[in-house]
């Protein structure tokens, strides 16, 4: 397909481009055109398996594939990971009945508007640029995984450990060049067009590493059903 570049994220009454990604859970290609007349799909935009907060928001979205197939909803997981990297990890990660595509250019990211953050030295221009200074000002607090409140890079290294992740140099060179990168989380009805989403890209960062709760987007999914 020939990219197509958005300026924001889709919103609800877009409809959202078809994108053509190598498959990660079984053989061939996985088309989002594929679902059009179909069903309706939820489509979770992720950085790359080596983001410790990624690797949780795809366990959770995970976590609610059968009661959005009950729905006559599907789920698909894109990363940003090259896909023999990403089938080692789901092979010694398994997600029961996970749908998942690589895409390590990040074309479907920039098809729905999703930003790859520039990192700089002072100036913020969200969600465009973001100074340093404001990336470790950013506290992140998750109880139960973190021992408290820490900043985006301490935490990332803490959760890596306490996973015993890896880092690769396949990793190494998509954080490279997308460590900025925001996810989304689109929920496409059976024609393609936007009904709800999800994006780190509000309230100016403040939405970073966060995701929606379970009962919203069921909400959403209960909207949008078969």
């Amino acid at each position: 397909m020939s990219e197509r570049y958005v300026e924001g994220p889709l919103q609800p009454g877009d409809r959202a481009p078809n994108v053509v990604l190598d498959a990660i859970t079984r053989d061939g290609k996985i088309a989002l055109e594929d679902f059009r007349g179909q069903s309706p799909i939820l489509v979770g935009l992720y950085r790359g398996l080596h983001c410790p907060f990624c690797r949780r928001h795809i366990a959770a979205q995970a976590q609610l594939d059968a009661a959005l197939h009950e729905k006559g909803i599907e789920s698909l997981t894109v990363v940003n990971t090259p896909i023999e990297r990403a089938r080692l990890y789901f092979r010694y990660h398994p997600l029961p009945n996970l749908l998942a595509a690589s895409d390590p250019e990040r074309i479907s990211h920039r098809a729905f508007g999703l930003p790859n953050i520039e990192f700089t030295e002072k100036e913020t221009e969200w969600p465009h640029k973001v100074s340093m200074n404001v990336i470790m000002s950013m506290q992140v607090d998750m109880p139960g995984e973190l021992p408290g409140p820490m900043n985006r890079p301490a935490a990332a290294e803490y959760l890596n450990s306490k996973d015993g992740y890896e880092i690769t140099e396949a990793d190494q060179r998509m954080a490279a060049t997308g460590q900025g990168q925001l996810f989304g989380q689109f929920l496409l009805d059976r024609e393609g067009v936007v009904r709800w989403s999800f994006t780190e890209v509000p309230e100016g960062g403040h939405r970073m590493f966060a995701a929606p709760s379970p009962q919203e987007l069921m909400s959403a999914a209960s909207q949008v059903a078969v």
